[in-house]
C-alpha cells in the first residue's frame, strides 16, 4: 500500500499516541484534510514500511542505487552527502559563492574547506560553468576527498557532469551535485543531462521548478556509501507522513503521461515566447530559466518595469540580467502575460 493510500484509509483503532490533534482538532481549518492526513508511526497502519516501499519505487524510476524523500529541502541532502563522504580533517572542495548548506555541511563534518572560483559573466552578471581543466588541477593540488558542485546555477548555467565525474572517479573523489534547480531533468531530452546517473550523490528540490510543495526534495546516490545514518543523524524522528505523500505522488505525476505532457507543453510555451521576443536577450542552459537583459536598462530597471508596469516579479535579479522562473505550475496564462509584457518592453528604445 503506498503512503497517498495510507493517509486515505479510514482508521478504526483508537489512537492514544501522537500527533496529538488527534485528525479532530483543526486549530487553523484551512488546512482541515491536511490535519486528517497527520499520522505518525501508528502500528494500525504502518507509513514506515510504505515509505520504505515509496523510496525502493523512486530509485527504479530515476535509476539510482538509492533515492531517499527529503522534508527539510536540499539543504538536508547535502548535508547528508558530505557528512557521509568526509570525515574530520578531509578535504572537501567548494565553491566560493555556493550556497550556504555547503560549508555548513562541511564544518559538521569537520571537513577543511577549500574554496574555488568559477569563470564570471560579466555581459550577464553571473557565473559559470567549472572548467575540467581546472577542476584536474585542483585534484592535484589538494588531493580532496570530495567536492560539491552547483549544477545548474540559480540562472541556469550547467556544467560537464559527465565529464566531472570521469575526472572525479580518475582522482578517487566523490562528486556531490547541488542540482535543487533540475528536478525537471530527467523527464525530457529537451532539458539538460541531469547528475543523478553520474554522480555519487544528488540533491533536487521538487518544489523549486517541479511542482512540489515547500520543502520536499531527493538525494539520489549512486555509490555504495550508506547515506541513511547521516539522514538519521540530521533529520526529525517525527516526519510529516502528509509531506512524505506528496513526494510520492510528485514522482508519480513527473513520471506519468500527463506530467511528461504537461512538462513538453511548458518548454514548447517558452520556445514560442523565445521565437517573438527580438530585442530582448535570452541566455543560460535550462530554458526552464528565462534568464533575459534589454539594452539600455540595468537588469535592476528591467526587474522594475515587469514588477510596477505588469504585476510581474521576478525570482532574481543583477545588475546586467534578469531571471524568471519557470516550473510545472507555469501554465499557458501566465507565460502567455509573460510574454505581452515582454513584447512591449522589446519595442522600448
Amino acid at each position: 500500500m503506498s503512503l497517498i493510500s495510507i493517509l486515505k484509509k479510514k482508521n478504526r483503532k483508537i489512537l492514544f499516541t501522537t500527533p496529538s490533534h488527534d485528525k479532530n482538532l483543526c486549530i487553523m481549518h484551512k488546512f482541515y484534510q491536511w490535519y486528517r492526513s497527520d499520522i505518525s508511526e501508528i502500528e494500525a497502519l504502518n507509513p514506515e514500511e510504505a515509505l520504505e516501499k515509496a523510496e525502493i519505487k523512486a530509485s527504479k524510476i530515476y535509476k539510482t542505487k538509492c533515492t531517499k524523500f527529503l522534508t527539510n529541502g536540499s539543504t538536508s541532502g547535502i548535508i547528508a552527502a558530505i557528512l557521509t563522504c568526509c570525515k574530520r580533517g578531509d578535504k572537501i572542495l567548494i565553491w566560493e559563492h555556493s550556497h550556504k548548506c555547503h560549508k555548513n555541511g562541511a564544518i559538521l563534518a569537520g571537513a577543511n574547506i577549500i574554496e574555488y572560483k568559477l569563470p564570471y559573466n560579466s555581459d550577464w552578471g553571473i557565473y559559470e560553468k567549472i572548467d575540467c581543466n581546472y577542476l584536474e588541477q585542483l585534484f592535484i593540488e589538494h588531493k580532496p576527498k570530495a567536492i560539491v558542485i552547483t549544477s545548474p546555477s540559480y540562472e541556469g548555467i550547467v556544467s560537464d557532469i559527465a565529464e566531472i565525474s570521469n575526472i572525479c572517479k580518475n582522482y578517487g573523489v566523490y562528486l556531490i551535485v547541488d542540482e535543487a534547480h533540475g528536478a525537471l531533468y530527467p523527464f525530457s531530452d529537451k532539458l539538460p543531462m541531469s547528475a543523478i546517473n553520474y554522480a555519487d550523490f544528488t540533491v533536487q528540490s521538487l518544489h523549486k521548478t517541479a511542482g512540489g510543495i515547500n520543502p520536499t526534495a531527493l538525494l539520489h546516490s549512486n555509490c555504495d556509501l550508506d547515506v541513511s545514518v547521516a539522514l538519521k543523524m540530521i533529520n526529525t524522528t517525527s516526519p510529516s507522513y502528509p509531506m512524505l505523500a506528496t513526494i510520492e505522488a510528485n514522482i508519480n505525476f513527473l513520471n506519468s503521461a500527463k506530467g511528461k505532457k504537461q512538462l513538453e507543453s511548458l518548454i514548447s510555451e517558452i520556445q514560442d515566447l523565445k521565437k517573438n521576443i527580438k530585442n530582448i536577450e535570452f541566455y543560460g542552459d535550462d530554458i526552464t530559466k528565462i534568464l533575459i537583459k534589454k539594452n539600455g536598462l540595468s537588469g535592476f530597471e528591467l526587474s522594475e518595469i515587469l514588477f510596477e508596469k505588469f504585476d510581474i516579479e521576478d525570482e532574481r535579479t543583477n545588475e546586467k540580467s534578469t531571471m524568471l522562473l519557470t516550473g510545472l505550475g507555469s501554465n499557458k496564462a501566465k507565460l502567455d502575460r509573460l510574454k505581452k509584457a515582454l513584447l512591449k518592453i522589446d519595442k522600448l528604445t
